[in-house]
């Protein structure tokens, strides 16, 4: 199931080649692209040109955002397994036949979940996903979620009945609502995550994570997520889960910076000067102050030995 909305054509077509490399049929293998009233793409034209008939369209009525979308895609799937895959993120070739045979090892596992490569605009993979260890051999152990997200959308499957005894994703969570959902799956009904890497996340500046750490909507978004758990889950420890989300906050700030993203810098910024403790800023101060400290040394050293160099050819 492939929600749209504005899709860009080619990582579009990406994304619907590389499931239909793996097409089994459409008795076995339902294939299907739900726009979400996309004002300035004509998605069905995009989706017949690239597929004719073997992928079904649908657009729904009126715009549904981000989560009622992902559940309109649940609610229009008739497998026993829901694959949401997104419109610039794509999978390996080998992706569903190896979860396929997973599925056959484990099938008390209501989740299934691949590692993830993570790419650019260009396709250049940058980053992996980590190994989720206490998945690797089932069960339900979630701590992992509790202060990050180690798996990425286009590599999880959820079986239908999973979503339909736990309910879909939360509407009133936007940067987070991926991570909350699979926490509460796995938690309720066990999940496997396997070592392999075979789906290809895509992090670029028009996807709408990206938008929401622009807006600070992210830093919101994790922190309603941690009041969330804490109230739900015992082992979830709310300090760590705090200190966590200032460390977030600051590395974001330097990171928006490296991407030329003057204001989204400026609001992460602001939110960990306005949310951290006392001792936070301190540490950061700190930080800042043995950094200027050594680029002040490695430039003295480099002004005597220029000096020495030039006292010792004076002397010659």
């Amino acid at each position: 199931m492939i929600p749209t909305y504005n899709p860009r054509p080619q990582y579009l077509e990406q994304t619907l080649r590389s499931v239909l490399a793996q097409d089994q049929g459409p008795e076995r293998m339902q294939i299907e692209v739900i726009d979400d009233c996309s004002p300035s793409v004509d998605v069905s034209a995009l989706v017949m040109d690239i597929a004719g008939k073997r992928i079904a369209f649908s657009r729904n009525a009126q715009n549904l955002g981000l989560a009622r979308s992902w559940n309109c895609c649940i609610e229009r799937a008739a497998g026993t397994w829901i694959h949401i895959l997104h419109q610039d993120d794509y999978i390996d070739a080998a992706f569903y036949k190896h979860l396929q045979r997973l599925a056959e090892l484990h099938p008390w596992a209501s989740l299934l979940a691949t590692r993830s490569f993570i790419v650019d605009a260009d396709g250049v993979i940058s980053d992996v996903t980590p190994r989720v260890l206490s998945l690797e051999k089932g069960g339900n152990v979630i701590d992992d979620f509790f202060y990050q997200t180690p798996i990425q959308c286009p590599g999880v499957v959820v079986r239908r009945r999973c979503y339909e005894e736990v309910g879909g994703f939360r509407e009133d969570l936007k940067y987070t609502l991926d991570c909350e959902m699979w926490a509460r799956a796995i938690k309720a009904q066990s999940g496997f995550v396997t070592s392999a890497v075979l789906s290809y996340y895509r992090s670029n500046a028009e996807n709408q994570s990206r938008q929401l750490w622009r807006s600070g909507e992210a830093l919101v978004d994790i922190a309603k997520l941690n009041a969330l758990f804490a109230n739900r889950y015992a082992e979830f420890d709310a300090m760590k889960a705090q200190r966590r989300l200032m460390e977030i906050a600051r590395s974001g700030e330097e990171g928006m910076r490296q991407l030329g993203e003057i204001e989204g810098a400026r609001v992460c910024r602001d939110y960990w000067k306005t949310n951290a403790p006392i001792d936070f800023h301190f540490r950061v101060f700190a930080k800042r102050l043995i950094r200027n400290l050594n680029r002040w040394l490695v430039k003295f050293g480099q002004g005597t030995s220029k000096l020495r160099n030039r006292n010792s050819q004076s002397l010659g």
